[in-house]
């Protein structure tokens, strides 16, 4: 099964945000290059919210290009072989933790929005990460900090604060 054939099966068994959803299914109907960078219409990424619920804390990344405090993410790669394969890489490359996994259920939430290259159709998940885990920080990064769940509205755009409550929601 590809990348894409993946991506399909993940949105279609998503059950929230009906609309988006559609609108991501939609897309990728239309645009055949829809997981890939290259797709300038806009193209489907995978996120993971790194979490320690013990801690009560969020682990994000001060986004070298964009400079705001996001959650571990971004395109998918023609190694990836399912999306949240993706999003685990992604978190795993941006935190520089080992042995994050992904919280069971799929998906989080979904979340569009435009960045420089073009749309970006988020996927987005929540990773655990383990008990003593070890951040290191990335070329991709600025910084890397762990943020209570309070502080996170002080810092991050309502995206974000939208996929922490989901994700406590979740837990």
């Amino acid at each position: 099964m590809s990348l894409y054939d993946d991506a399909v099966l993940v949105l279609k068994g998503y059950e929230d945000q009906a609309d988006l959803r559609q609108a991501y299914l939609d897309h990728l109907a239309a645009h055949p290059d829809g997981m890939w960078k290259s797709c300038a219409e806009g193209h489907i990424t995978a996120s993971a919210l790194v979490i320690d619920p013990s801690r009560e804390r969020v682990l994000l990344t001060l986004h070298k290009k964009l400079r705001m405090w996001l959650q571990m993410g971004g395109h998918c790669e023609p190694g990836d072989a399912t999306l949240p394969g993706s999003a685990l890489r992604e978190g795993t490359e941006e935190s520089g933790i080992a042995g994050l996994h992904l919280l069971p259920g799929g998906p989080v939430r979904l979340d569009r929005h435009h960045t420089p290259c073009a749309w970006h159709l988020d996927v987005q998940y929540a990773a655990l990460a383990p008990e003593g885990a070890v951040e290191a920080i990335s070329d991709e990064s600025l910084d890397l900090r762990w943020f209570a769940y309070d502080e996170v509205p002080t810092v991050a755009d309502e995206s974000v604060v939208r996929l922490l409550d989901a994700t406590r929601a979740r837990l």
